[in-house]
């Protein structure tokens, strides 16, 4: 019968980088869930969060306090997989320090809406590694960059994303047909 550190290698080899939807693991992500209210406005404005290598979830949900796979939000509704040959130093440890360094910053910082956030977190993680020879990574560029090469986890994962932002615009325009052709 197979020792339990044989087990662990061989899932370690045979795909554990995989991500799982079911159950909230994406190694080597960035993940993001909009912010009821706010994400209804402004659907490229949500809570971003940063996966290690076996795809547990750290996210800064707020005063002095980042999460273990609870982000402050809810589920993942769009997730970003990143290249982890990218990083400064290669592979998974230097992907996962990176990441626990971050975390570990950000539980002495107070939460700021505006400037020191979730994404300032994940930025913080991505410029410690040195994601792509880089260390200018900000909230700008992650926003910018999660809106155009993130994926949904599902067709739920879209709609939790975009139909209340589609039925406002909606109500905008009915409001201004009717208010227009009277």
């Amino acid at each position: 019968m197979a020792d339990v550190d044989d087990i662990d290698t061989m899932k370690n080899f045979q795909g554990f980088e995989r991500i799982d939807r079911e159950l909230s693991r994406y190694p080597y992500c960035i993940v993001w869930t909009p912010i009821p209210i706010l994400s209804w406005f402004l659907p490229f404005i949500g809570h971003m969060g940063i996966c290690t290598s076996t795809g547990v979830i750290r996210d800064f949900a707020g005063p002095y306090f980042v999460s273990e796979d609870n982000m402050a939000f809810g589920r993942p509704t769009k997730y970003w997989k990143l290249d982890k040959n990218k990083v400064y130093g290669s592979g998974s440890n230097a992907w996962d320090k990176a990441v626990h360094d971050a975390s570990e910053e950000y539980k002495n910082r107070m939460h700021n809406l505006c400037c020191d956030n979730c994404h300032s977190h994940v930025a913080m993680a991505l410029n410690l590694m040195r994601y792509d020879n880089s260390s200018s990574w900000n909230m700008v560029s992650l926003c910018l960059m999660s809106l155009i090469y993130s994926k949904h986890v599902s067709f739920v994962g879209f709609l939790k994303t975009w139909l209340p932002f589609l039925m406002l615009c909606g109500v905008v325009v009915t409001i201004t047909l009717a208010v227009n052709l009277r």
